[in-house]
């Protein structure tokens, strides 16, 4: 079938290039999904470069805020992280994840759009602060845990 359409006004045929203008929740969050999807290369723990998946949602549009992670499974870390999840989940919407090497699960929360990863690790143990890593520009930095909260909000409403 010819998609051309004739213009009575101007008297010219064209091919529209808007199919179809509905404007429903499911176009918007196709169009989300679509922006945000990114291939790029990225340094391993070893210095070499691989392909990561990342979801790079604005971080409000993120349907995780962020992932809390003890760096292993002993030494009362995850303990410590548990309770930093049980403090934060009434704010946010966050994830504990204890599985794997702790770089497979910062691949994982890329892949699904986390834009927020705490580590707690054996500095923790020692001074309470925890590794906050940016999904986005993979910086790290070290934050009190009695700060965490405080410090997420101000990164999810800038």
């Amino acid at each position: 079938k010819a998609m051309q359409y004739f213009d009575e006004q101007s008297r010219e045929k064209f091919i529209p290039f808007i199919i179809e203008t509905s404007a429903g929740a499911s176009r918007s969050f196709l169009a989300f999904l679509v922006d945000a999807y990114r291939e790029e290369e990225a340094p391993t723990a070893d210095g070499k470069m691989e392909a990561r998946t990342v979801m790079k949602f604005h971080p409000r549009l993120a349907p995780v805020k962020a992932a809390i992670f003890p760096l292993v499974n002993r030494d009362g870390m995850p303990e410590i992280a548990k309770r930093i999840e049980e403090t934060l989940r009434p704010h946010l919407r966050v994830f504990y994840d204890d599985s794997g090497a702790v770089g497979r699960r910062y691949r994982r929360q890329d892949e699904v759009g986390t834009p927020f990863c705490i580590t707690v690790d054996s500095q923790t143990l020692v001074d309470q602060t925890v590794t906050v890593r940016d999904r986005d520009s993979m910086l790290q930095e070290r934050i009190a845990t009695s700060q965490l909260g405080d410090y997420l909000h101000l990164k999810l409403s800038s």
